[in-house]
């Protein structure tokens, strides 16, 4: 029979697996709260999707990222037409852990060349089940996705994953995030830009500073108040330096190739 006190430590007991399950399914599901239009994979985006064929004459470049890769890919496809070929993965990377768990299938058996790389958005956003916006953002009650270490830990073992490739790699800056934005916390990306740019140099990897080439602009190139997407100029720009970068290294390799 039990006594009060076995009674009152199984009932501590009982609430403390509870309370870590529900802590432990809040973070699991913060990570997959985003809404599907968040996704950014529509039809209207098909484009971005639609990978060229594999010249075998030409470099292959792959593009890794979120919505804002979606959003310039058509554009760095047409600055590098007859130069490379422009690939990009199948979805929209999302954050750094998700990155993590994908790139055996998004870099496949192709001999890839280039790789320009992102993460960092997602990473940063706050999420909560009862919030109304889109994704269900929110900077104040949300749950963040990645802290700064589990995102510093996710990094390192994308960019030893994709260092595996013998291709050289870019990473790209993530882009600003305005005021008034829903789930993203302005000044937040400087700071995980920050440990993105440490684990880059510590490894050799060159970086792309679309940070600092968006930040110029911002009030013209932004979609609206508050969001962290871009106008369709806006990713023209964008693809202006992102193309401009891949393209200073298919000059290095052109040129070493032909010594």
């Amino acid at each position: 029979m039990r006594t009060e006190r076995d009674l009152m430590h199984w009932l501590i007991r009982k609430t403390l697996c509870g309370v870590l399950l529900l802590a432990t399914t809040v973070v699991a599901s913060g990570q997959e709260l985003a809404s599907k239009d968040e996704l950014y994979t529509g039809k209207e985006f098909s484009k971005a999707f639609a990978n060229p064929k594999d010249d075998p004459d030409r470099p292959n470049v792959l593009l890794i990222g979120d919505s804002i890769s979606i959003g310039y890919t058509v554009d760095v496809r047409k600055l590098l037409a007859g130069k490379a070929d422009v690939f990009r993965i199948p979805s929209n990377g999302k954050y750094a852990a998700y990155g993590t768990e994908n790139l055996d299938n998004w870099l496949g058996d192709r001999t890839w060349d280039v790789i320009h790389f992102n993460w960092g958005l997602w990473d940063i956003c706050y999420r909560n089940p009862e919030s109304k916006t889109q994704g269900h953002r929110d900077k104040v009650k949300g749950t963040l996705t990645a802290s700064p270490d589990q995102y510093r830990q996710s990094l390192q073992q994308a960019v030893d994953r994709l260092k595996q490739t013998d291709a050289t790699l870019i990473w790209c800056a993530t882009t600003p995030v305005p005021e008034h934005e829903a789930g993203r916390k302005v000044g937040d990306e400087i700071k995980y830009n920050l440990i993105a740019e440490s684990i880059m140099r510590m490894n050799g990897i060159r970086i792309n500073d679309l940070h600092t080439h968006a930040l110029q602009k911002l009030p013209e190139i932004q979609q609206k108040k508050g969001d962290v997407h871009f106008t369709a100029a806006g990713y023209a720009y964008l693809a202006e330096k992102v193309a401009r970068e891949i393209n200073l290294v298919l000059s290095t390799l052109s040129s070493g190739a032909s010594k």
